[in-house]
Order: C-alpha cells, then structure tokens, then sequence
C-alpha cells in the first residue's frame, strides 16, 4: 500500500510543520512501513540549526521515523482513530548528517507487541547510506 501526504493526514493527527513524512512507498499495517521526507532547504528548524551549515535536527530524523512506524500501527483496522505515542528510544546513532536537497528514506519494522504497548526497529538512509538508526518503543491510546 501507497499513501500521499492527504491519506498520511488520515492516519497520522501530524501537521505542518510537524508532519515529517511526505510519502509512504510501502505499508503492511501492523508490520512495517517505508516512506520518504524531501529536506528543504525552507524547513522551519533550518533558521537555527545552523544558520551557517544546515543540519536536520537528529530529534527530528528520529520523529520522521516515529512518524512512519505510526503509519503502520495507525493503519490496521482495531487502531484506526488512536494514536501513537513515544514510549521510548533505544540505542539511537547518527551516522551521517542530513541536509537541505537529501530525500530521507524511512523504514520502520514493527519487532515486537504487548497489548498497547510495541517496538519498532527504525533505520533512516540517505542515497542508500545509513543516516540513522534506533529502536523506538510506542503506546496506541484513544485520543481524549
């Protein structure tokens, strides 16, 4: 399954400027989810981070990721409506910088499940290369 960046809206309660995937290119709900986020250099965080060297923030690169692997956990049936909340991060590392022009690729596999509660093994490359990785722990809850 492919989503745009409206049926994304559907699914995730994100928006601009916090909506940081712009595509997903394949979902199996419950499973897995492979999307992409185009850096511009007109991204908000960009004015400050760093105003001489624009640099993607490593919390944002992470919550791309989150973002992606809550498209998966969103879209099965039982979870339409609810959201998902960060639940933890494990073992992040940042291999390399991402800047304005690079197309993130996001992928985010769902590991492991407990009720509510689950974790996704979240990897984010740029050109093929490895920008960043984590393992990312989650709560779907109803909305209040």
């Amino acid at each position: 399954m492919q989503l745009n960046s409206d049926q994304i809206k559907e699914i995730l309660p994100h928006r601009y400027p916090f909506l940081l995937v712009d595509k997903i290119t394949e979902c199996v709900p419950g499973q897995m989810a492979q999307g992409i986020k185009c850096v511009s250099a007109n991204e908000m965080h960009f004015l400050g981070h760093f105003p001489q060297q624009a640099v993607m923030p490593g919390v944002l690169i992470i919550e791309a990721l989150a973002q992606t692997g809550a498209v998966a956990i969103l879209s099965e049936e039982e979870n339409k409506g609810k959201l998902a909340l960060f639940g933890g991060i494990k073992s992040a590392k940042f291999k390399a910088q991402v800047v304005p022009g690079d197309v993130l690729e996001l992928n985010c596999e769902i590991i492991a499940r407990k009720g509510p509660v689950g974790v996704g093994k979240a990897k984010a490359l740029v050109d093929g290369k490895v920008a960043a990785v984590a393992e990312l722990t989650f709560a779907v809850v109803d909305p209040s």
